[in-house]
């Protein structure tokens, strides 16, 4: 069994209880669980390193975008903030350069391209248009940080045609790609569009994507 493994559950169970202290509105809680959720994901991604075929360069790459993850982790408990949610909002952003950075480094443009760049760009241009109105002064930030995460997807997805990636590896960072993706479109829905009942579940599909980006690190051939 691959070290990675070990702090996955420890991690489904910090989310559930992250989850739990959202709905409560136990900030206390939110305060010890998210931060710790995020520096186990952050372990996952640095027990890589034991495995003897690892790739420095993605998991480094893994890395930085995982701390600046947790910046926004910690800017992002703290949202009712205008300014609190801009920093946050930055360092994802961050985040996803990151990201995309490492999967661009490592990947290759193929026939992928060529359906999924289409997709992300009728989703990210309909989704923007039921935010739109809402937006004020953050419009520019909020696109910017759209054109960023459609391109993070799209490389992700262009680890397929790598041969540096077993196609199961693929994906997996595929996969944690697109969570991370439909984690941040139901924030942005529940801020910009209108109130969801269920936005808390936003942080599963965050934290799953994450999860899976950390432990492809440790499955290079």
């Amino acid at each position: 069994m691959k070290p990675a493994l070990y702090p996955i559950p420890v991690v489904v169970v910090l989310v559930f209880m992250l989850i739990r202290a959202e709905i409560l509105g136990k900030r206390q809680q939110v305060y010890v669980v998210k931060p710790s959720a995020t520096l186990l994901v952050i372990a996952v991604a640095l027990l890589s390193l034991l495995e003897p075929t690892h790739n420095e360069t993605y998991t480094v790459g893994v890395l930085v975008g995982l701390l600046l993850s947790l910046g926004g982790d910690v800017a992002l408990m703290f949202d009712e903030d205008r300014t609190a949610f801009s920093v946050g909002l930055g360092l994802f952003l961050l985040a996803h350069i990151a990201y995309t950075a490492v999967f661009a480094s490592l990947g290759r443009f193929s026939g992928w391209d060529a359906a999924s760049i289409p997709i992300l760009a009728a989703v990210g241009i309909g989704f923007y248009a039921l935010i739109q109105a809402n937006l004020g002064s953050l419009r520019i930030p909020v696109i910017a940080y759209m054109l960023v995460i459609s391109v993070m997807v799209s490389r992700a997805i262009s680890t397929f045609a790598s041969p540096t990636f077993r196609p199961e590896q693929a994906v997996v960072i595929a996969s944690g790609a697109v969570l991370f993706y439909i984690s941040d479109v139901i924030l942005a829905a529940n801020r910009f569009w209108k109130p969801l009942q269920y936005d808390r579940v936003s942080l599963a599909f965050y934290y799953g994507g994450q999860v899976l980006i950390a432990l492809s690190a440790s499955y290079f051939p």
